[in-house]
């Protein structure tokens, strides 16, 4: 792993960086105000491989990895209109289907997942359980050579837009009797199959739901991978789920940073600039110092994935996810306090920004479980659950 990116990475940085710069924060904002969705971005986007670009090129994708992905994303989301379903539709259901799904699943999802024409949401959480994945309680059972699904989610994004479920339920272990996890892909018209939205005080395009599964039958195929395989087809989705939560995350603190920057340089108080006043240059030059240390980070934990190094992922796109969340949430802040009363108003756009990055260090797994995960697999700390 070099410090210096490819020049095909660096083209591909650009170019998103140029479509991103097109539709910017005033289409995001006017989108998530109006009850709208980032439609043309995505589709667009799509048409120009960005959201497959770690799809095989086999089912017509980018045959690239997340590194990449996570570069469309972070450049997005640094132009002020991020794509959270990116996070959920290619890195997390493209890259399990891509690993574990059967020849048929390849060809039924990969190529609508690359260039954006198919979505597919992710529902893991669950009320009772949150962070817990061990206490999921959506359970499937074999009925001839169907499955039959119940439970219930929360916090799920996109089911709007999404075209299929990607769910993490539970099967009975014929030999144990004890449950183990298992992915299951189910249609968004399944019959009991309902969604209801969350109203959220956030200004985002992007809506959660609850889910809920009254004995949902799905065929035999709607299962991913194998019934035995567990945790380590899970966390292969979730590890790149991390790495593209850090490339938001990074780019939401680069957007904010950029328009303090912007506006403590023309700003002037007393003859000179504000930004000439250590009051703001340090705190400011603090932000950039805590980002680029996040993106280092981030950075790593995509080539380890991309090199097969799931483990070593998987503790670098924690800490990595941990570091993207705290700097988003330290540059909006920041951000307002640099513009002062500018820095509430509509006009500006940085207040808009105060709740929707206060996310990052909550979804999709708290800060406080990635303390934990670090406290017991990187220090060798006993559990304290």
């Amino acid at each position: 792993m070099g410090f210096e990116e490819t020049a095909e990475r660096r083209a591909l940085r650009s170019a998103v960086a140029e479509l991103g710069e097109r539709y910017g924060y005033d289409y995001y904002v006017r989108q998530a105000r109006s009850g709208g969705q980032t439609t043309e971005l995505w589709r667009e986007a799509g048409k120009l491989g960005y959201l497959g670009v770690n799809i095989p090129e086999e089912h017509g994708g980018g045959g690239a990895g997340i590194s990449e992905l996570s570069i469309v994303l972070e450049e997005l989301s640094a132009a002020g209109c991020p794509l959270l379903m990116m996070v959920v539709s290619p890195a997390i259901c493209g890259t399990v289907i891509a690993r574990f799904g059967t020849d048929e699943q390849k060809r039924r999802w990969l190529p609508g997942l690359a260039d954006g024409s198919l979505t597919m949401a992710f529902a893991i959480t669950e009320p009772d359980a949150g962070s817990n994945s061990h206490r999921i309680t959506t359970t499937a059972r074999r009925d001839g050579g169907d499955w039959v699904l119940s439970g219930r989610k929360v916090f799920i994004s996109g089911i709007d837009v999404a075209d299929a479920v990607l769910v993490v339920g539970r099967t009975e272990d014929a030999r144990t009797g004890k449950l183990k996890p298992a992915l299951f892909v189910v249609p968004k018209d399944a019959p009991g199959f309902e969604a209801q939205h969350i109203e959220m005080e956030l200004v985002s395009p992007d809506r959660q739901y609850s889910l809920f599964f009254d004995d949902v039958r799905l065929p035999g195929d709607a299962l991913v991978g194998s019934e035995d395989a567990g945790l380590l087809q899970l966390f292969a989705g979730l590890n790149p789920e991390r790495v593209m939560a850090s490339a938001l995350a990074l780019g939401t603190a680069r957007h904010a940073l950029g328009k303090a920057v912007s506006y403590v340089k023309e700003r002037s108080v007393w003859g000179t600039p504000i930004g000439s006043h250590q009051g703001l240059a340090h705190p400011l030059a603090q932000v950039k110092i805590e980002l680029e240390l996040a993106r280092l980070m981030a950075q790593k934990a995509a080539h380890l994935y991309d090199s097969g190094d799931d483990e070593a992922a998987g503790e670098a796109a924690n800490m990595a996810k941990y570091a993207a969340g705290e700097v988003a949430v330290r540059s909006v802040d920041q951000a307002v306090q640099s513009l002062g009363g500018n820095g509430l108003t509509t006009e500006y756009g940085v207040a808009s920004m105060l709740s929707a990055c206060r996310l990052a260090r909550v979804a999709p797994v708290s800060r406080e479980m990635i303390l934990n995960f670090v406290a017991q697999n990187s220090l060798g700390l006993p559990r304290s659950y």
